[in-house]
């Protein structure tokens, strides 16, 4: 498909040269959109192949149910206070 290139008009008239369609700018520019985004997801598929989720195997209920939701943090703490040194 050919158009008609408007690019330069002189005193003769306008420029009836004809020019093919991936001459003009404005076509890049509407494909590169949609383009850059197929990319995108193409990109963000492979991550979410090549690095899945781990698993979670215990949920945070069960494990308050258990008695073990708090053991880190107490784990810290304690191991905090006791590297205190004495003035």
């Amino acid at each position: 498909m050919l158009t008609r290139s408007r690019q330069s008009e002189g005193t003769n008239g306008p420029d009836t040269r004809l020019t093919p369609w991936w001459r003009h700018p404005m076509v890049w520019l509407v494909i590169s959109g949609p383009a850059v985004v197929v990319v995108a997801g193409f990109f963000t598929l492979w991550l979410a192949i090549g690095h899945p989720d781990p698993v979670v195997i215990e949920t945070p209920v069960q494990a308050s149910v258990n008695g073990d939701a708090n053991a880190l943090a107490m784990q810290a703490r304690n191991h905090a206070a006791a590297s205190r040194t004495q003035p």
